[in-house]
């Protein structure tokens, strides 16, 4: 496959994951949840998600270009699945449980991404560390809301 093909390629996976996601929006339940006070504003989600979503791709592609099929591309695939779940489970399905164990599950395979392509594909890894440190955060909101709404 051709440099330009495969990067369409991961280019269409984030963003058939991304529009899974916006499938399921915050609507009136979530605006009732008992909320944190360090909530971000609704806002913020988009700018925030368009940029990590554009490096989430590229990441997997660099990864792919320099490893093919490994363990680190397989990782990125199965964490695209998850990120787009996570919409799902908490929007969609109103479950807070649920999306708190996708997300942890999801945070954990940004870390082994991260962790597989530190030293072979280091573009890659940095490229993960911010959608890392974002999806840090929204665990530690989702377990908020889960705490503050069990």
């Amino acid at each position: 496959m051709s440099k330009y093909a495969s990067l369409a390629v991961f280019a269409a996976m984030t963003v058939a994951a991304s529009l899974f996601g916006t499938n399921f929006m915050p609507d009136a339940w979530y605006a009732a949840l008992n909320k944190p006070g360090w909530t971000p504003p609704d806002w913020l989600f988009g700018p925030v998600w368009t940029v990590l979503y554009v490096m989430i791709a590229l990441a997997g592609w660099y990864a792919w270009r320099t490893l093919g099929v490994s363990a680190a591309v397989v990782v990125w695939v199965v964490q695209m699945g998850l990120n787009g779940l996570w919409s799902f489970l908490m929007f969609g399905q109103k479950d807070i449980t649920l999306a708190l164990v996708d997300i942890v599950v999801l945070l954990a395979l940004i870390l082994a991404f991260i962790g597989l392509t530190w030293r072979s594909v280091t573009t890659a890894a940095v490229l993960f560390v911010p959608y890392a440190v974002w999806v840090a955060f929204a665990t530690a909101l989702n377990f908020a809301l889960w705490q503050l709404n069990g």
